[in-house]
């Protein structure tokens, strides 16, 4: 038997899926409507309250799930809820059960003051001054760093999301109005903030990852963007308890020209994290490394474009696509899953980019062009290399 989960789903009895097709062709909320090319699976477009996604249909001898599709639902669970409903009504299923009620509480990352990565591409800083702090945790630290400067935004990042919901929470019940929370990796953020904004980058305890130290924050690259968008004179601020953090980051620091690091050993800040007293009370070590930006930079002129020019549906297509991961150096494509749309047309879904935070769309390729549906990626130089690559494979499978 299917499992559902809990997110907004319908069970139904088994129906006759011959005619969908037909139905989407006559509705009111539904778009499109396509079959797995590997599996029973089938894909059925929506557009509700405009919102444009996908809704998942996955047959099974006792009972058909009509759920919501991960890479594409809208950030207001109720809008999904709706469309479950409507859809339900329009192709006159019998529910065995649902969970499609709504609700009144707001979505887990819903605030004016969370933001989405894909707000950057463009967007209004509030204040003259801004600092990044990178796995802000628990929040202390943001949100004493906020409250004493309420000149200055802070931005706030964290792939922990309870983490991201709690601060939110603080963020609500202390009044404070200069944060804004991203729920994202930092590597691939800094990228989309201009030269020359911040003042200071925080990274205060970041995870050592001693046994898989390519997933550590704190790399040449990541020093690079960080000497990019600070100011002259703002610093990137490295706080650890970690011996093997602490020299591995010096010698990436000191491998990049033009820097000038400054290093402090158990330095007593106005703000502790708990983690930070407990070590603090076992006499544990903690080291400080000071990196200051020492010129103002050139604003990036790389340009990311997502089109696929001169991409389109040929006979076959569907065949030749690689069938696994194609692994480069720093990202990887994969054509994961492809469903027919119609005889001249397929929705393919596809991983790639960052192996530490990948994109996860689909492409509706047609015999006139091909698009992302619903969105494209977020524009950092990774998503654009995994781009071109992604490109290069369809034109070669045209071939």
């Amino acid at each position: 038997m299917i499992k559902a989960g809990n997110m907004p789903h319908l069970k139904v009895t088994p129906f006759d899926t011959s005619t969908l097709q037909e139905k989407v062709a006559k509705s009111t909320v539904m778009t499109s409507f396509s079959t797995s090319m590997t599996s029973t699976d089938m894909i059925i477009g929506v557009e509700h309250k405009g919102e444009e996604f996908l809704l998942q249909l996955k047959p099974d001898d006792k009972a058909y799930l009509l759920k919501y599709d991960k890479v594409t639902r809208p950030l207001k669970v109720n809008i999904l809820k709706e469309a479950l409903g409507l859809v339900s009504e329009e192709l006159e299923l019998v529910v065995l059960s649902s969970n499609i009620a709504l609700s009144n509480t707001k979505a887990a990352l819903s605030s004016e003051y969370f933001k989405k990565i894909e707000d950057f591409a463009d967007i209004d800083y509030p204040k003259d001054k801004v600092s990044v702090e990178v796995g802000f945790g628990s929040g202390r630290h943001l949100l004493y760093q906020a409250e004493k400067n309420p000149d200055t935004l802070f931005i706030g990042l964290e792939i922990h999301t309870p983490s991201a919901q709690q601060v939110l929470k603080q963020i609500e019940l202390q009044g404070i109005e200069n944060i804004w929370v991203v729920n994202y990796d930092a590597r691939l953020f800094l990228e989309m903030l201009p030269s020359n904004i911040c003042t200071q980058i925080f990274v205060h305890f970041p995870v050592p990852w001693d046994k898989k130290p390519q997933r550590r924050v704190i790399s040449k690259n990541f020093l690079a963007e960080s000497m990019r968008v600070l100011e002259q004179e703002g610093r990137l601020e490295l706080r650890t308890d970690s011996d093997n953090y602490f020299w591995y980051a010096l010698e990436t620091f000191f491998s990049v020209p033009k820097t000038e690091v400054e290093v402090r050993k158990n330095e007593a800040l106005e703000v502790t994290s708990k983690y930070e007293a407990r070590w603090l009370r076992q006499e544990k070590d903690i080291y400080d490394v000071y990196v200051k930006c020492r010129e103002n930079s050139q604003e990036r002129t790389d340009t990311v474009d997502f089109n696929f020019n001169g991409v389109k549906y040929t006979k076959e297509i569907e065949n030749n696509l690689p069938k696994k991961a194609l692994v480069f150096d720093g990202y990887f494509v994969h054509f994961e899953r492809i469903f027919k749309v119609t005889e001249e047309s397929l929705l393919i879904k596809c991983a790639f980019g960052s192996f530490d935070r990948p994109e996860h769309k689909y492409l509706l390729l047609e015999k006139n062009g091909c698009r992302y549906f619903v969105a494209e990626p977020v524009k950092t130089t990774v998503n654009f290399s995994a781009h071109q690559k992604l490109v290069e494979q369809l034109m070669l499978t045209e071939g």
